[in-house]
């Protein structure tokens, strides 16, 4: 902003924030523009003020001056805040802040999830895949993705990926691989047509690591390929529900090829997701053992999807104790911050690095929009979490996308079409959350997950005051951390 603004003659009251406090610092969270404003002590009492009473222009000059500002410096918060939205004239004062804009429909690709099978070696008892609340059918389509299609995947991505300079490839299953050569061939070939077009191209994959061996481990490394393994903890909680049909547990499988991974894979950090459910919910002992003992570079944990109605689902005391050790780790997290050190806990890491960039989201992923997922039989979906379900196809590889249906998913995605999220001030984060969670619990996949909300609040209230306490106390940690995790 420049001496030239021009400054409306309504009368001002605040707009919608979160505030918060960290090391002994007022902190304020505009909901409309995604931002964290640090107060001083004059500017948190004039908010103050604006909480009960409206002040015109002039009346909140004075108020900062009567605060110990100069009238320039005064001018300039006041700019600074009517920039971002933060304080509203009259006129528009009983209206919510305005939703964010939904990218246009031609928005380019970025990354496609190949579900390379639907196959899998495991029957983990709460998988969503084939489980009691499945969505998928399989019937008729094939188990494994050929070579034609994956390669027809390839070129579709960089097709549809517009003017990026650099695009992405996540390999899922059932279990990724399980497909292993057809693996090796699509990166090679992905490889190859990115170099012709003189782009690059990243892959990952997610596996449950039992078929993992040292030829497959000496591509992965080799290739630079990320590697995230779904694992519940140790022994007795991995094995309580991550089984083989025969129920025989998988850890004593996957203990040795793990410490192998992790080893010898030198190119990418390795990562492990725990699925939470009911009697697997230790999270300080299943971080423990994931971190220290097996030596994943970040761990990360998610509550079983479920339609409320399962015997895996975690309870509310449950949640209550999951979200009580969250902020043991996260109390963790602070700790190394502020010692310049990472920590592994992706839980906070992943939010701490949304409120660097100061995402405002339309849309709570990149499903249907920068990412699509691919099934075995090429059919396009929001994401890997939808692929083999009819009810969910976006297109196909071989002719193009759905653009009608891919508008339905994205309108009825929006944050601004979630009734519920408007009064919301977390809505920036999180728009509503997951839409196959939504699908699964109620149907629809443009329904506000509702279950969460509540936690989903005391969780980013826990990332803001870490973020604050960081950038009083350790700023330049923030900056390296962003650097670290390719946000700068």
């Amino acid at each position: 902003m420049n001496d030239m603004t021009v400054i409306p003659s309504g009368r001002y009251r605040l707009g919608e924030m979160h505030e918060f406090s960290a090391a002994d610092q007022p902190f304020m969270y505009l909901v409309s523009a995604g931002a964290i404003f640090a107060l001083d002590e004059g500017a948190h009492a004039v908010l103050r003020r604006l909480e009960t009473e409206e002040l015109s222009h002039g009346e909140l000059v004075e108020a900062l001056l009567e605060s110990g500002y100069t009238r320039q410096d005064a001018e300039e918060l006041i700019r600074e805040l009517l920039f971002v939205q933060g304080i509203v004239s009259d006129k528009a004062r009983l209206s919510p802040a305005p939703a964010p804009s939904a990218p246009p429909a031609d928005f380019p690709l970025q990354a496609l999830v190949l579900n390379i099978t639907n196959q899998c070696n495991l029957a983990c008892t709460y998988c969503y895949e084939f489980g009691a609340d499945k969505i998928a059918t399989p019937q008729g389509k094939p188990k494994f993705m050929s070579l034609e299609t994956a390669k027809t995947s390839v070129d579709f991505l960089l097709r549809k990926s517009g003017g990026r300079q650099a695009v992405h490839i996540t390999f899922f299953g059932g279990e990724t691989l399980m497909n292993f050569p057809l693996l090796r061939e699509v990166v090679l070939y992905a490889r190859e047509q990115a170099k012709a077009q003189d782009r690059g191209i990243g892959f990952s994959l997610t596996t449950n690591a039992t078929l993992l061996t040292d030829e497959i481990i000496a591509f992965l490394s080799d290739n630079e390929i990320g590697v995230t393994v779904s694992m519940d903890g140790p022994p007795d909680l991995q094995d309580k529900r991550r089984v083989y049909k025969s129920g025989k547990g998988s850890y004593a499988v996957i203990e040795p090829r793990l410490r192998k991974l992790i080893a010898n894979h030198k190119t990418r950090a390795i990562t492990a997701r725990v699925t939470l459910t009911d009697g697997v919910t230790d999270v300080i002992r299943i971080y423990r053992h994931l971190k220290e003992d097996l030596g994943f570079h970040e761990v990360g944990f998610a509550p079983v999807t479920n339609s409320g109605e399962r015997d895996y689902m975690i309870d509310d005391n449950g949640m209550d104790e999951v979200l009580r050790q969250f902020h043991e780790l996260a109390d963790e997290w602070l700790e190394h911050a502020l010692r310049g050190e990472m920590h592994g806990f992706s839980n906070v890491s992943e939010t701490i690095g949304e409120l660097i960039q100061g995402v405002n989201k339309s849309h709570p992923c990149g499903a249907g929009l920068g990412l699509l997922g691919v099934s075995p039989s090429g059919d396009l979906s929001p994401c890997h979490r939808f692929t083999d379900a009819d009810t969910h196809t976006l297109g196909h590889i071989s002719t193009d996308i759905d653009m009608e249906k891919r508008e339905d998913f994205l309108s009825r995605g929006h944050v601004g079409a979630k009734y519920e999220c408007q009064s919301c001030w977390a809505r920036p984060l999180c728009a509503g959350g997951c839409h196959h969670e939504a699908f699964v619990r109620y149907g629809d996949t443009g329904h506000a997950n509702l279950h969460y909300c509540d936690w989903i609040r005391e969780w980013t209230d826990t990332c803001l005051r870490i973020y604050g306490a960081v950038s009083v106390l350790n700023p330049e940690f923030l900056e390296r951390f962003a650097a670290r995790k390719g946000l700068s």
